[in-house]
């Protein structure tokens, strides 16, 4: 097994004399939105903004979700949405926690209704969510409600988890060399769908044929994933790695194996949220883990 911990602060392996930002202040900073911003680029009253946060650091925000959220009226943010980013939105916008966590969850069906009648009081309203509001985090789901009361809304993607987790540990998904196609799932289905839809021996026939395979927000199931494929005839020997808190103070990356990786989780003490990379692509971390310049986070 091999751990290691990204960019923490004060651990001087980024580019020299880069300032530090007193992010974690609680006082968010003023600005003046009424000048800084072109016309084009600002939050429309009575819009609603499904805005992709990234995996989240502000640095990896695009410049138009940057833009949204520093000129809209409420942002209704999650519980993936780092407390660095929140402090950098301007005091005049009000901000609104409507994450899931395990002692407390905002129900969808309220964050839907939320969003609709804040748009129909006329506000500028931006739902933020980490990654790609379409890639798991129930964007569809908004857009749909949204589109049924006629309520303007504007997509706006996102760097998603699945890309830059591994990216940041120096795992391409996809390399000439080794792997020309990926697949991503979720390790965490909706239990309203009763049996799981997902086909572990077309995932292992993936694999074993040199595809990549991506597991977002599969920590408590990895054990389960892991079994699942090694019944479907997928060797103990191939590269596996996890991907903790992409982009955060905290980043950890775990290597193994598809034989090794669930001991190795646990003696890492791994906890979501972090990607799983299964395939021959994560053995190039290996050829460049010791020069990668580890990203810094904001």
């Amino acid at each position: 097994m091999e751990e290691d911990t990204a960019r923490g602060p004060g651990t001087g392996n980024g580019p020299p004399g880069r300032p530090r930002d007193a992010d974690d202040e609680t006082i968010r900073q003023p600005f003046d939105r009424e000048t800084s911003i072109p016309e084009r680029s600002r939050a429309t009253a009575g819009q609603v903004y499904l805005v992709g946060a990234g995996p989240g650091d502000p640095d990896l925000l695009t410049v138009r979700a940057r833009r949204l959220i520093e000129t809209a009226d409420v942002v209704f943010h999650d519980a993936l949405t780092r407390d660095t980013l929140v402090h950098r939105i301007p005091g005049a916008v009000e901000v609104v926690d409507v994450g899931k966590r395990a002692d407390r969850k905002t129900p969808q069906a309220e964050i839907n209704e939320r969003l609709a009648d804040r748009a129909a009081a006329g506000d500028a309203v931006v739902r933020l969510k980490g990654g790609d509001p379409f890639v798991f985090g129930r964007g569809g789901e908004e857009a749909q409600y949204l589109a049924d009361r006629d309520v303007g809304f504007e997509i706006v993607p996102g760097v998603s988890s699945v890309i830059a987790a591994p990216g940041l540990a120096g795992i391409p998904l996809t390399h000439r060399d080794v792997s020309s196609r990926f697949t991503v799932i979720t390790g965490h289905e909706t239990p309203d769908k009763g049996a799981s839809t997902l086909d572990w021996a077309a995932l292992a026939d993936e694999i074993r044929n040199g595809s990549t395979l991506v597991i977002l927000m599969g920590v408590r199931t990895l054990e389960r994933n892991v079994t699942a494929l090694r019944s479907h005839g997928v060797d103990g020997d191939v590269p596996v790695a996890l991907v903790q808190k992409a982009a955060w103070d905290d980043q950890r990356v775990v290597r193994g194996s598809l034989e090794t990786i669930v001991d190795d989780a646990e003696d890492s003490a791994i906890t979501p949220p972090a990607t799983t990379v299964v395939g021959d692509v994560v053995s190039i971390r290996d050829d460049v883990a010791a020069v990668l310049d580890e990203f810094e986070p904001a």
